[in-house]
């Protein structure tokens, strides 16, 4: 007992150690607030020295790492809290609010975020001698878990490579593998794990909600789409909806949404011109869903987005 004991305090310490040298490393590399794009394929390093209020976003398979501060992801009305000991894992496209809810200039929020490959993950899977994991949680499209020292470790090898770009092309590879592999012995990466199995309920769900995503401008007709998924109308609702914490209409409107507020926003066109781009037929009722989902009229929410980077800009 005493010797289980001493190691469970090694273990302990070591996490600290690694995740200590893994938010130096995030530290050192990400200099800019937001987003800060690596050589690796699909690696990108984020810092934010301030709390943000909630923002909507499209979450797509991935696993983001981190090493200080806080955040906080809604998902239908499911709140995922995230700190420096945990990592948050997205096996499905998904539209989700998150929020940062404490970093600061003197502790900022450090995170690393890897893009999975699905197909990758197949392979991993596909192997015989992959060890089930010892409890399974099959959670929503989004899960939170604790970060292992196998997990810390391997993510630590894969930003060092940026010391030595020669190595990506060969390296890089083999490293998120093993990025897949320590997810998957997770308790959180069963669902991953259904998602990548083919013939799986949560594999046929996710390919219905990939041609959602493809195909969200198109009248939703549930026929269509259960015919994607391969199962049911009734079997595909109630599947799609432990995935997505929402029904397809829900996601359909949420991503036209978003879409339709990230044209204005980027492409500066108008109201009227990107509510036909998404789908609508009817600009009045394109108002009414945008301000009830937003808050305010569309050029009114983009006018205060503007202002609000305008004025992040100028602070930094």
């Amino acid at each position: 007992m005493m010797r289980l004991a001493e190691n469970n305090g090694d273990h302990y310490r070591s996490a600290i150690e690694m995740r200590k040298g893994l938010a130096r490393r995030i530290a050192t590399r990400a200099k800019l607030v937001g987003e800060n794009p690596t050589a690796v394929p699909g690696l990108a390093l984020y810092r934010r020295d301030e709390p943000t209020p909630c923002i909507h976003a499209t979450y797509e398979p991935s696993v983001s790492v981190f090493v200080q501060g806080k955040k906080c992801v809604n998902l239908g009305g499911i709140e995922y809290h995230c700190d420096e000991s945990s990592f948050l894992l997205s096996s499905i496209d998904v539209p989700a609010v998150g929020q940062i809810v404490e970093a600061s200039r003197q502790v900022p929020l450090l995170s690393m975020f890897l893009r999975l490959d699905m197909q990758t993950v197949r392979e991993v899977i596909s192997r015989e001698d992959l060890p089930e994991p010892r409890t399974t949680v099959r959670s929503r499209g989004i899960a939170v878990g604790e970060t292992t020292v196998g997990l810390l470790d391997a993510c630590t090898r894969l930003i060092d490579l940026l010391e030595t770009p020669e190595d990506i092309p060969f390296l890089s590879h083999l490293i998120q593998r093993e990025i897949v592999y320590r997810i998957l012995r997770t308790p959180q990466g069963e669902r991953l794990r259904a998602i990548a199995t083919t013939g799986d309920l949560s594999h046929r769900t996710a390919r219905a909600i990939a041609w959602l995503r493809s195909n969200f401008a198109k009248p939703l007709r549930m026929e269509e789409l259960a015919e994607v998924a391969r199962m049911g109308v009734s079997t595909l609702h109630h599947q799609f909806r432990a995935l997505t914490a929402m029904s397809p209409l829900q996601y359909q409107k949420q991503l036209r949404l978003q879409t339709a507020r990230q044209r204005m926003l980027m492409d500066r066109i108008d109201a009227s011109s990107a509510a036909y781009e998404v789908g609508y037929e009817s600009v009045s009722q394109f108002n009414r869903e945008y301000s009830r989902f937003f808050g305010q009229p569309p050029m009114r929410d983009v006018k205060s987005l503007r202002d609000s980077r305008l004025a992040a800009i100028d602070a930094a």
